[in-house]
């Protein structure tokens, strides 16, 4: 991927980001029978691109956005071996970009990122049933840690 460029998002990127929200969502809906149908929102933008504890990465090609996602400071349960960690969310890729290595390229920025920060735990999450997603983390390294179950 030497012909994208990997920045720190600004507040001219958000209607952009708003559209990868939507896939984002869209994308999850047939994972998870909580999320309704109408239009709902995720991420708190406004947050994730002012905060020091938040990088929010997108990723350029010709100019043109083709994928996100975010790292964002968070404190651990008080029991676990690490005062805070890394969460990275809004791991998205435009559809016709997939496959080219822009995940791995927002992943490693935010690596990067936290561990300036000093955070060396690096977390996510990801629907059990989607395999594509779960494939791409495994490839630059995460490995299933824990399921979250539910009854209704």
């Amino acid at each position: 991927m030497n012909d994208v460029i990997v920045r720190s998002a600004n507040k001219q990127d958000i209607p952009v980001l708003k559209e990868f929200e939507q896939g984002v969502i869209d994308a999850e809906r047939p994972f998870d029978p909580t999320l309704p149908d109408s239009k709902i929102h995720y991420y708190d933008l406004d947050y994730l691109l002012s905060s020091e504890d938040a990088e929010l990465v997108v990723v350029e090609k010709d100019a043109k956005i083709i994928a996100c996602g975010y790292a964002m400071k968070k404190r651990a349960r008080h029991y676990l071996d690490h005062e805070f960690y890394s969460y990275l969310g809004f791991m998205y890729t435009h559809e016709d970009f997939r496959g080219q290595g822009s995940n791995a390229a927002v992943i490693e920025t935010l690596k990067k990122w936290s561990i300036s920060k000093g955070l060396t735990e690096i977390r996510l999450s990801v629907y059990d049933e989607n395999l594509p997603a779960i494939r791409a983390y495994e490839k630059v390294g995460f490995k299933k840690h824990l399921i979250e179950m539910r009854i209704q």
